[in-house]
């Protein structure tokens, strides 16, 4: 929201919550900060109203009371500061906040991934702000007119009790990333207030409620002047924001997503009752990552990401991942060493035909896709053009002049599987192979559908296996190429190849190691992900 916020061309940039109700107040105190000499954050809370006495007359400016008269702003404006004057000032509340210099960060350091509107992260950033010393950070509640509808039971608390607990992880998570970013500091403070006294803005300390005069547009201040102020300043009756730093040591409940595999599938299936399935370790993470921003880019929100270890399971949650845990991956993954070919390679590869048959067996029609894959195109209409008994999967070959259903060549990193008898008993045939096998799950794939040798195989790009009827399709190579295919990797620019021959996908294999995958897809302009910024690029 931060950076939706600051990539229009504006002079201040306003990121506030969509139920306030604004009044004309905001746009003149927003003029008056824009003549300060020095960069600035505005923060303003704003009031709860259970009922709202008004409604809008037919021409839709202007407020009337049941008997048809007209409301003056300074009517509300009374209304709203007499609440002001006995609601809490919370940064935990709806808020506004508006700045300038957009182009200048608003804190030092990583905006973490918070979810927005729920909890925490308007007091991370006004504390992060503050501790940063770049801006002058002040309190415009007193000056700004803002209300919203609602009661008690809809405010932001600190874990939201009155939400139900579905929904409670969200601020729990956001609480968690408060105390794993930032400065941490564990004090409290107040900030300074905007006030408007005699028609004039002025700055005034929280803790001794003196005046900063320099600020007052550059105006002579005579002594009866100051007596005005004085006066006006001790009727002032709202709060003044209260801001409590994150505080490192404080015990936050446990994170824990509410979602197994059964109860994310019909939240996440597209309504063909597809979903698009990844599988992923810690030290895939940033990959994984990359793949999302892609899927996310084309449009692609049926994703869903199957966890191997704890670490990815808590790292993938906090980027509001719709994610689920395995608990029969194999333990101890290696983080430099599960290639291809590797025994950490071998165990890894077979929770991924375990967990798409058990998604078949649920009712629904899955793509697994390895996170090495990267998609210039969304290729779910063309696969799911093909019909029942019908398993897609990309093919492995990169020799142009042989068949692309040669022996071992299915590549089981990509393929598409219907939910529907024969496919689900083939699945289950790759399955129990994969489980006597000392090999990965991918000779499991061939050996099964396509026969020991290539037996079952039909023409150069489909083998039909016998028992179940089931039909292997091996993708075309121009719209779907391995990572040997037609020594796209090497090409200058890769992508231009590819959208050239209009491929769908794109897989960073035949190339050996994490690192080496991530160099490559790095240096040629295929990622899609900043993790110093925990963002999509």
């Amino acid at each position: 929201m931060l950076a939706r916020s600051e990539a229009y061309k504006s002079d201040i940039a306003v990121l506030m919550d969509p139920e306030i109700v604004l009044l004309p107040d905001f746009v003149s105190a927003l003029n008056h900060a824009h003549k300060l000499d020095r960069d600035w954050l505005l923060v303003s809370s704003s009031v709860d109203v259970p009922r709202f006495p008004f409604h809008w007359d037919e021409t839709g400016h202007f407020w009337r009371q049941d008997n048809g008269k007209r409301v003056r702003f300074g009517e509300l404006q009374k209304i709203i500061s007499s609440l002001q004057s006995w609601q809490s000032n919370s940064s935990e509340g709806k808020m506004i906040m508006a700045w300038n210099n957009v182009d200048e960060p608003l804190h030092c350091g990583v905006l973490p991934p918070f979810l927005y509107q729920r909890g925490t992260h308007n007091q991370w950033i006004i504390s992060e702000a503050v501790s940063c010393k770049r801006r002058f950070v002040f309190d415009a509640t007193s000056t700004i007119s803002s209300f919203f509808l609602g009661n008690a039971k809809n405010r932001s608390d600190k874990y939201n009790v009155s939400e139900p607990k579905t929904r409670n992880w969200e601020y729990i998570g956001n609480s968690h990333l408060g105390q794993l970013y930032g400065s941490l500091f564990s004090k409290s403070y107040t900030l300074p207030k905007l006030l408007k006294c005699n028609k004039r803005y002025m700055f005034v300390s929280a803790l001794d409620r003196s005046v900063d005069l320099s600020m007052l547009e550059g105006k002579s201040v005579g002594f009866r002047t100051r007596e005005k102020i004085s006066a006006c300043i001790s009727r002032t009756k709202s709060r003044s924001l209260k801001i409590d730093f994150v505080q490192k040591d404080k015990a936050v409940p446990l994170l824990k997503f509410p979602f197994d595999l059964q109860s994310l599938l019909p939240l996440v299936a597209d309504k063909n009752r597809t979903v698009v399935l990844s599988i992923a370790g810690y030290s895939y993470k940033d990959m994984l990552m990359s793949w999302v921003c892609r899927l996310r880019r084309l449009k692609v929100p049926n994703f869903l990401v199957c966890a191997l270890d704890d670490e990815t399971y808590q790292f993938s949650i906090l980027q509001g991942l719709p994610v689920f845990f395995d608990p029969y991956a194999p333990k101890n993954i290696s983080f430099n060493d599960c290639h291809f070919g590797s025994k950490c390679f071998q165990r890894v590869t077979k929770v991924k035909s375990r967990t798409v048959l058990k998604i078949l067996k649920l009712g629904y029609n899955v793509i697994l896709s390895d996170v090495d894959i990267y998609w210039f195109r969304n290729p779910l209409p063309l696969l799911q053009s093909f019909g029942p008994s019908v398993l897609a999967a990309q093919s492995d070959e990169y020799n142009t002049t042989v068949p692309i259903n040669r022996p071992r060549r299915l590549n089981s990193g990509f393929y598409f599987a219907r939910s529907d008898g024969p496919t689900i008993s083939a699945m289950e045939k790759v399955v129990k192979h994969a489980a006597t096998s000392g090999l990965s799950e991918q000779p499991s794939f061939y050996d099964t559908l396509c026969g020991e040798g290539g037996s079952y195989r039909v023409g150069d790009d489909r083998c039909l296996e016998p028992e179940t009827n089931v039909t292997v399709q091996f993708l075309d190579r121009e719209l779907f190429p391995n990572g040997a295919y037609g020594d796209l990797w090497l090409k200058e620019d890769v992508r231009a190849e590819c959208e050239k021959k209009h491929c769908f996908v794109l897989h960073n294999n035949w190339i050996s190691g994490r690192l080496k995958k991530l160099e490559r897809q790095m240096m040629r302009g295929l990622w899609e992900y900043d993790a110093s910024m925990r963002m999509c690029v």
